[in-house]
């Protein structure tokens, strides 16, 4: 800034000062020319000026008929300064207008001026500029003090002007080194922010983005760090779910082998405990990967989808949970006798196995269990194509409730956690693993769909909604 001004003044001083000097000149020509109408009349009537008009003029008359300018007696000229009038007086002759030029005389500068008075009689006047010397020296003084001082208020105002409006970026590189020397590994949260400043609107708009950004990447933190919290507690879990079996296949092992060798009749019972821990092992394995492969988001998807009647695969779940559950009754209400989808009827099937099966092992004996099909709308139609058919828009809903002792609220947003039980004790005794709702809300999902629960004292009830236009909308893996 300093050194922009300081080109400014420059121009400025300098383009003042010319036009200065143009104007006094001007002013001194036009007294000059004055002065000369005056004495006009003296070379008219007298043949040369009589008297100094102002102390320290100089004023001759030259007759220019001849080939040299002869300068017409009396005259007050100094003898250093008779050839430079002459030369004025010549160059008057040659032409027609008034010659104005500058000259030295005794050291001094002088503005000369000749002009034609008759024909052949030229009159040449000098007159002193040092009062125009002396007004530009002090008009250059004042110039350069007045800018100097304004160039140095501007200099220290600007830069504390400066200082203050970039402060906030100031505090934005400290805040960037304070993120960099974060440690990240005990907390996900950054905290710094860039407080307000006394910029003005660029830097508050760059503030803004900065805490902004800082704001999203404190999220991205957030669920990275849940996510690998998450990770931890779910490789715990299923470390801890796969001891188990594999501590109760160890020991059945060891019995059958000390059965082989002492108790040939107890084989087969310890056989037969072998192959059901096994079988458990087999299918906590296969909702391990198939979580794994869902959360994946592979290319090809972990469904086959086919047309399939929800309200059929209702009535299958139903049945085989009326076989393996004889005490829980259990009702099955369709509004629609067929609802057809293009879904995976197997993985619908396993959600519903799951559903049911959580209701029979977390309430008592005798506890009714109730299932619901049924088209819930969003209220509106489009129609689809040139033939004019409508195509609904909404979901397939079905709801399975039981009326049991309900879940703690404590324990309602855990519930589709993986591994997560809760009665612990009592679900591990009934073979389960913790991860049957979970693989349910993940094939809901799958599917595009959503699975919800609410429950209260006497009532439980999962909601399972599946997009009736699902040939349009990709898997949501």
């Amino acid at each position: 800034m300093g050194v922009l001004a300081l080109g400014v003044f420059a121009v400025v001083g300098a383009s003042l000062s010319m036009y200065m000097r143009e104007y006094l000149e001007r002013q001194l020509s036009d007294q000059m020319a004055l002065v000369q109408t005056s004495q006009s009349k003296d070379v008219e009537d007298y043949g040369s000026v009589q008297g100094k008009p102002y102390w320290g003029w100089y004023t001759a008359s030259y007759a220019v008929s001849g080939p040299k300018p002869v300068l017409r007696q009396p005259a007050d000229v100094p003898p250093d300064s008779a050839q430079l009038l002459a030369t004025a007086a010549t160059l008057r002759a040659s032409g027609t207008d008034p010659v104005l030029r500058t000259a030295r005389i005794d050291g001094e500068a002088y503005r000369l001026r000749a002009c034609e008075v008759e024909d052949g009689i030229v009159l040449v006047t000098a007159a002193p500029m040092d009062d125009i010397e002396n007004t530009m020296d002090r008009l250059v003084t004042v110039q350069v003090v007045a800018f100097a001082l304004a160039l140095l208020g501007l200099v220290i105002l600007g830069r504390a002007v400066l200082r203050r409006g970039l402060r906030p970026l100031s505090d934005m590189a400290h805040t960037a080194r304070g993120i960099t020397s974060h440690d990240f590994t005990d907390s996900a949260r950054l905290p710094v922010r860039a407080d307000r400043g006394n910029g003005g609107p660029e830097v508050e708009e760059l503030r803004t983005a900065f805490n902004t950004m800082l704001e999203h990447i404190d999220d991205s933190l957030a669920v990275r760090t849940q996510a690998e919290q998450r990770l931890r507690r779910f490789v715990a879990d299923a470390s801890h779910e796969l001891r188990t079996p594999l501590m109760s296949v160890r020991g059945y092992a060891d019995l059958f082998q000390y059965a082989a060798a002492n108790e040939p009749g107890e084989r087969e019972k310890h056989l037969a405990r072998l192959r059901a821990e096994a079988a458990r092992m087999g299918v906590l394995l296969d909702d391990l990967l198939l979580l794994a492969r869902l959360d994946a988001a592979q290319v090809e998807a972990p469904l086959r989808l086919e047309d399939t009647d929800l309200v059929e695969l209702a009535a299958q779940a139903a049945d085989a949970f009326r076989a393996g559950h004889p005490a829980h009754p259990l009702t099955l209400t369709a509004a629609p006798k067929e609802l057809r989808l293009r879904l995976d009827p197997l993985r619908i099937r396993q959600v519903l196995d799951n559903l049911l099966t959580n209701a029979a092992v977390h309430t008592p004996a005798g506890t009714a269990v109730t299932v619901d099909v049924m088209v819930e709308h969003t209220g509106h139609r489009e129609s689809g194509g040139a033939g004019g058919d409508n195509s609904a828009h909404g979901y397939a809903v079905v709801r399975v409730a039981d009326a049991g002792p309900g879940i703690p609220a404590a324990d309602r947003d855990r519930v589709f956690d993986r591994f997560y039980r809760v009665d612990k004790a009592r679900s591990r005794d009934r073979g389960g693993s913790g991860l049957g709702l979970a693989v349910a809300l993940s094939l809901a999902r799958a599917h595009g769909g959503t699975l919800d629960v609410t429950s209260g004292p006497g009532s439980t009830a999962f909601t399972l909604r599946i997009p009736l236009d699902r040939t349009d909308r990709p898997l949501n893996t």
